[in-house]
């Protein structure tokens, strides 16, 4: 992978300049089981010292990855329920975006399977799967026990419901709708520096943590070289490792 990261560190350096903070957080879906993929991803996490939040999909949670979180630098959040699509074919997949009666069922199953299988080392942030959620799902999250709830891109309110803090992620490296392998770095790259600017201008909500999406499970060797190398370029230009657990 080549990569120009001038523009980035460029940006990195006006945060300096202007004593600018930049939070950056981590987060990982789709995970139900220890496996190689996962491995890497806790090696990475501990080599740039920096904990991933993985979204860990309720209903199809098995033993290997409660044991495997226990010993790695991994943080449980719950992802959705089983993450299946109801959109019947009509609009973007999502599991709950579609009205149903029991959508806020399985959030508040899903919440209590979640700390049944991970107690106090489960942080209470709900992340849907696709990234896609109905108001009337959303404003049911706090009265279950989530404290926050995460999509993709730029946050509008610090909050997406009383007592519900938004966090979401702003840069995903894979190319879903193409060949499902890295995006263009260079557009990556672009990407950052657009979220970056957009806070020093004050028109996106620059205390937000700076949020990166990855799915260890898919990932090519592109994709595991461009999440190292961006990160370690955020760290080294300035910016400081965020988590939930610090807002619990």
């Amino acid at each position: 992978m080549n990569a120009d990261w001038t523009p980035l560190r460029e940006a990195l350096s006006a945060f300096r300049r202007d004593g600018i903070a930049l939070p950056i957080w981590w987060r990982d879906d789709d995970a139900v089981s220890a496996t190689p993929a996962l491995d890497r991803l806790s090696d990475l996490s501990t080599d740039l010292n920096l904990p991933v939040h993985l979204a860990v999909i309720p209903a199809h949670l098995d033993e290997t990855l409660i044991n495997f979180i226990a010993t790695a630098p991994l943080i449980p959040v719950v992802h959705g329920w089983a993450h299946t699509d109801h959109s019947a074919g009509v609009g973007k997949k999502n599991e709950f975006l579609t009205p149903r009666t029991d959508a806020s069922d399985e959030t508040a199953e899903a919440m209590k399977r979640m700390r049944a299988r991970f107690g106090a080392a489960l942080v209470p942030m709900f992340v849907p799967p696709w990234n896609r959620i109905s108001p009337q799902v959303v404003q049911a999250l706090p009265s279950q026990g989530y404290t926050a709830l995460s999509t993709f891109g730029p946050r509008t309110s610090p909050e997406a419901a009383p007592g519900l803090a938004q966090i979401n992620t702003h840069i995903d490296p894979i190319w879903w709708k193409g060949t499902r392998d890295l995006v263009d770095p260079a557009q990556l790259i672009a990407q950052a520096c657009q979220h970056l600017e957009a806070r020093c201008l004050g028109n996106d909500d620059r205390h937000e943590p700076f949020g990166l999406l990855t799915h260890h499970l898919v990932h090519t060797e592109a994709i595991w070289t461009f999440t190292a190398a961006f990160l370690r370029e955020l760290l080294d230009g300035g910016a400081t490792p965020w988590t939930m657990e610090s807002t619990t």
